[in-house]
């Protein structure tokens, strides 16, 4: 098999903050050898969730054992989701913004078992795939300030929002927030679009916006374009793209990706 030099758009400061948290794991467990230094096991981990590498081409690039690929990328993984902020500490954030912009995205997975309809919770008639729903809280300029825990795909925004207690914390902080339709009945902090009026009964048809309703929406999509931004770059994390492990244990990559892209900022 064959190894080349490649590059990723990761800054040092994230590499190092895992480097660190490595670096003081092992002196904890009093480590007194590994294959890889401390700063090797981080880039190897960086590669895994940036460039979405398989165990195999890992192992070849960086000379050590498929099995040792995947303790250290697990202990890695760990680490990192352990260092990942809480919705409380999130909150604390928002409050010192102008608003926030709340959106949700899909995840897709590949490994989730077809028998007795146990896929079913995964799936997304939305996007016509299997995946995980994530709640994705960014802010005015476009910068991350937390992602949930994922669900299954089959959940709808609104309910994933409420179930995290997204909608609550907004609520009962006064954090405005801005939102597309799907949080419809979130309360008064969410902002949404205006909707289509209901049908006319003289044509049959759906009522059309006036022109300030339309404006208004114009807008709205300007506020919440950099919350869009934050799924893009969450989804240029490779190994997100299409999640290869169990949906049951994306929880940890899902965070860890998280710290990565907060100390990245």
């Amino acid at each position: 098999m064959l190894s080349y030099p490649s590059g990723m758009t990761v800054s040092t400061r994230a590499l190092g903050v895992l480097s660190d948290a490595l670096r003081a794991h092992r002196n904890q467990r009093a480590t007194r050898w590994r294959k890889l230094t401390a700063g090797r096991q981080a880039l190897l981990v960086v590669a895994y969730l940036r460039k979405g590498e398989t165990y195999t081409d890992l192992a070849c690039g960086f000379t050590i054992g498929t099995s040792t690929v995947y303790r250290y990328i697990r202990e890695a993984l760990d680490l990192l989701a352990a260092m990942a902020p809480t919705l409380e500490q999130a909150i604390e954030v928002a409050a010192r913004k102008a608003f926030v912009i709340l959106d949700g995205t899909l995840l897709r997975i590949d490994r989730v078992g077809m028998a007795s309809g146990y896929d079913r919770a995964f799936y997304s008639g939305k996007h016509k795939a299997h995946g995980l729903n994530v709640q994705v809280i960014a802010d005015p300029i476009g910068q991350l300030v937390w992602i949930s825990p994922p669900l299954p795909g089959a959940r709808h925004d609104m309910g994933a929002a409420r179930e995290h207690g997204i909608i609550d914390a907004l609520t009962a902080h006064g954090i405005p927030a801005a939102a597309d339709t799907a949080y419809q009945g979130a309360g008064t902090t969410v902002a949404v679009p205006q909707r289509r009026r209901r049908l006319d009964p003289a044509t049959g048809r759906y009522r059309r916006l006036s022109t300030n309703q339309r404006e208004v929406n114009t807008v709205h999509a300007r506020r919440r374009g950099p919350g869009e931004r934050v799924n893009a770059e969450l989804k240029n994390w490779r190994i997100l793209r299409k999640i290869r492990s169990s949906p049951n244990t994306a929880d940890k990559l899902i965070a860890a990706v998280q710290t990565l892209m907060l100390t990245n900022a």
